[in-house]
């Protein structure tokens, strides 16, 4: 089996790694094989600059930060796989590289070379040198991504939470794991609520998210904790209550598919009558500026906008063909594609 084992910041201590290092080289014997991807270049970066608890949030002082902290996060890693006689292979990657197919294919080539040498694939986004408009934003989605890359049956999300809970446990005491997911919706997405670490950017809504990537493009996935001892093993033999496991969809989106729906940030939204509802989600029709009721944002041709039900619901996403001034000028009375069926994706 191929398994992608995402750990976050949280997670990352040189305790840690080495005990799923020890983990790693285990269920490589195994047969399996595992790429890690990696957060904590920020947190390492800052710690080494020892500047005090309180980090920047400014992005380029971030970037900065991360260019300190990414080779001794890459240290970490090796030193946990060193007595293991093992090799961490660092992979950088921008969200680009999932957009343009000869990037795409490059970024697929390098792990799996990396996979056929021998060597323990660890990734991370390139958050020295990210657009900020153009970015995962947490590596919970990137990890996603890269299971759809390499052909994964699995993606490990661990964390310091036993998985999705019932409730906040904070809050409540009666909270208890959800151990099967078999589809996604709205309220399992409330329930997960925003980030909770002081440490990462993301959080339980961020691993949701990923699950979801990862379901749809046909990947099972698990959020567990990462503190569980022998927690690689017992993901990858489907054990009972090691988490919160969520089952693949049978239908699976294309990479590009995947991209537009989960990896871009909708610059606006089209809100389309039920007409073009209907044209969109039953017949898998273009989106027509005849059918556009609302525009909203100050989206660009190739933009991703959102694209809303008559009730204000999104339930497709694309990338718009015109800018937003041309959508309102033509709404309701133009025929010209404003999103083609290429460029669509349903969400719900």
């Amino acid at each position: 089996m191929i398994a992608v084992v995402k750990v976050g910041s949280s997670s990352v201590t040189a305790e840690t790694v080495a005990r799923l290092c020890d983990e790693l080289a285990a269920v490589r014997v195994a047969g399996h094989t595992v790429v890690v991807v990696t957060s904590g270049a920020i947190s390492a970066g800052w710690a080494a600059l020892d500047r005090g608890e309180q980090r920047p949030s400014d992005p380029a002082v971030l970037q900065a930060v991360s260019a300190v902290g990414q080779p001794r996060l890459m240290r970490i890693w090796q030193d946990g796989l060193e007595p293991h006689g093992l090799l961490a292979g660092q992979v950088l990657l921008a969200p680009l590289d999932f957009v343009h197919r000869t990037q795409y294919l490059h970024a697929r080539g390098t792990l799996r070379h990396l996979v056929d040498l021998g060597v323990v694939p660890v990734v991370n986004e390139n958050d020295a040198v990210a657009d900020e408009e153009i970015r995962f934003g947490d590596n919970d989605r990137l990890a996603a991504l890269v299971a759809h890359l390499v052909g994964a049956q699995l993606l490990v999300l661990l964390t310091d939470a036993p998985g999705l809970l019932t409730a906040d446990p904070r809050r409540d005491t009666a909270a208890s794991l959800i151990e099967e997911v078999v589809e996604i919706d709205q309220q399992l997405e409330r329930l997960a609520g925003g980030p909770s670490s002081a440490v990462g950017s993301g959080g339980m809504a961020s691993k949701l998210a990923a699950a979801k990537i990862a379901t749809w493009s046909g990947v099972e996935a698990v959020i567990a904790d990462a503190a569980r001892p022998g927690v690689l093993a017992a993901a990858l033999a489907g054990e009972g209550g090691v988490g919160t496991v969520f089952r693949a969809r049978e239908r699976k989106l294309s990479a590009r598919k995947l991209w537009i729906a989960f990896a871009l940030g909708a610059a606006g939204v089209l809100t389309v009558d039920e007409g073009a509802h209907a044209a969109l989600s039953e017949k898998g029709r273009s989106l027509l500026a005849a059918g556009v009721i609302a525009v909203s944002g100050g989206f660009r041709p190739e933009d991703a906008v959102e694209i809303a039900g008559p009730d204000g619901t999104v339930f497709a996403k694309g990338l718009v063909r015109v800018p937003a001034l041309r959508a309102e000028e033509w709404m309701g009375r133009r025929s010209q594609v404003v999103v083609h069926r290429d460029d669509l994706v349903l969400v719900t």
